[in-house]
């Protein structure tokens, strides 16, 4: 007798001395809901939308979900003649034939307005027993200790897992009324009327750029991208700092905290170390140059103010993870631990041609670009939260007259190109010209290159080259290279803003 049958019958002596465990399920709520489902088919799509029949723990109920569901999908209606044609003749449950098996589910049917609790009954069950399965594969594997699975691996893979379930494991999802839409709207235009700078996005604190983009955009995968030299990781810093300073938490009615300004930052530093980072962005606030503090050439005043900064910063909610060739799984199973941890409202990731992709071969670089970016924009929309990563723009810049930088020029720019919402280019042309400087100050371009020098010095452009969400163009900011800072420029004589 299989367990359908055995839910049927009545439980006899021997059953009630079973010991064994069996795994989470409700057969008469299946029953019931199937029941539902054959006598009023509408039951079936109160259910439909997140309720699939691996979700069902009887075999053969799953069959018949499956079946009614297609039946259902072609506007025909299922009803225990309907179905019975196309399950199995000969399958027996107990006693009684499948079609007799379908008429006693239509006879005991419950009300169609109980099917939809009966249906997220029976789905929090298959999450359930899911649980079950993560936790028993993470036995097994630990026990088998398998050679490609290193045990910093299969916390990875069981994180990955565990917040996969998480994120699929909720039947509030599907269509939303247009109500539900313009409430949701409107919710989002109030707290950007309360934030500061009235953004709908995270402030990047440089006003110039916030008023172009709107700030940072949740979900929204940004690439920073520029030559080596022109400042991209500068930028990355000044504004992953400037949002974690800026952080201002604001409690919700569940008891957690939600950034009502700034936001809690994590920084990928594939390239630096943390006490590089650090120093640059100590240079930066304490407007001592970089080089002097590594040289340890500073004053007395200037190190009182290094450490009045430190101590301020040391309750900035900026993280720094400094692990060289991280893969995309790595990230993401960091990211979304620190998201659980301790918050996330931003992730800056410097830079993508240092990742490695998931798999195995690292043959062919495109196709691992491209599962990178692919893997990036995911996470963001995963973790609902905007992604500033940089990326190398290939050497093609370097032989064109014209060194403003495009588009095409991004390496394996296919993938990074199509996957990102906003393609910011930093361009500082002082960096060209500064290396044309005539070596006799008498020859007659001399003067013409001071000239120039003296138009472009301490400033640098922002290229919008791509946004989803608004205008390309270009922005103008203020760049002092001693302390790797951008700001706004101070001076109005400059054209802040160039439209493409």
């Amino acid at each position: 007798m299989n367990d359908a049958a055995r839910k049927l019958a009545p439980i006899g002596k021997d059953q009630s001395d079973q010991h064994y465990r069996e795994a989470p399920n409700n057969l008469e709520a299946e029953q019931a809901l199937l029941g539902a489902i054959l006598v009023n088919n509408d039951a079936f799509y109160r259910v439909s939308d997140f309720l699939k029949p691996v979700h069902l723990f009887e075999p053969l109920h799953r069959r018949i979900y499956e079946v009614a569901g297609d039946i259902i999908r072609m506007g025909k209606t299922a009803n225990p003649v309907t179905i019975k044609t196309f399950l199995k003749a000969d399958e027996k449950v107990g006693d009684l034939t499948v079609a007799q098996y379908l008429a006693r589910l239509a006879a005991g049917a419950v009300s169609i307005i109980n099917a939809e609790d009966y249906g997220r009954a029976i789905y929090d069950l298959a999450l359930r027993r899911s649980l079950i399965t993560i936790g028993e594969d993470m036995v097994n594997i630990a026990f088998d200790a398998p050679l490609d699975m290193p045990p910093q691996g299969q916390i990875e893979d069981a994180e990955r897992r565990l917040f996969e379930l998480a994120e699929t494991g909720r039947y509030d999802g599907g269509f939303q009324s247009f109500n539900d839409a313009v409430a949701l709207a409107i919710d989002m235009a109030g707290q950007a009327f309360e934030r500061d700078g009235s953004l709908s996005g995270i402030s990047t604190g440089i006003l110039s750029l916030d008023a172009r983009m709107g700030g940072l955009q949740r979900s929204d995968l940004i690439v920073l991208a520029g030559r080596p030299g022109m400042g991209k990781t500068s930028l990355a810093t000044n504004i992953a700092y400037n949002i974690a300073a800026a952080y201002d938490p604001e409690v919700q009615a569940d008891g957690s905290f939600k950034a009502k300004n700034g936001g809690v930052v994590g920084f990928y530093s594939l390239e630096m170390s943390s006490e590089q980072l650090a120093t640059r962005i100590i240079s930066e606030q304490t407007e001592v140059s970089s080089s002097k503090i590594r040289r340890g050439d500073i004053s007395e005043a200037d190190f009182e103010k290094l450490v009045a900064c430190s101590q301020m910063m040391q309750k900035v909610p900026l993280f720094i993870d400094q692990t060289g060739g991280i893969s995309i799984a790595q990230l993401s199973a960091r990211a979304r631990r620190l998201k659980r941890q301790r918050g996330l409202d931003c992730l800056v990731v410097d830079y993508i041609q240092l990742m490695t992709g998931s798999g195995k071969s690292s043959d062919n670089r495109v196709q691992e670009i491209t599962q990178i970016t692919t893997g990036l924009k995911a996470l963001g929309k995963e973790l609902n939260v905007p992604i500033i990563a940089l990326s190398q723009l290939s050497r093609g810049v370097e032989s064109r007259e014209d060194k403003r930088p495009q588009l095409s020029d991004l390496r394996e720019s296919g993938s990074i190109e199509q996957d990102a919402d906003v393609v910011l280019f930093v361009f500082r042309e002082e960096y060209y010209v500064k290396n044309l400087e005539p070596r006799d100050e008498f020859d007659p371009k001399y003067d013409e290159w001071k000239m120039k020098m003296e138009q472009v010095k301490g400033t640098a452009d922002v290229i919008i080259a791509k946004q989803r969400h608004g205008p390309t163009g270009t922005v103008k900011l203020a760049f002092q290279s001693e302390f790797t800072r951008f700001t706004d420029l101070a001076d109005p004589s400059f054209t802040q803003y160039e439209e493409h």
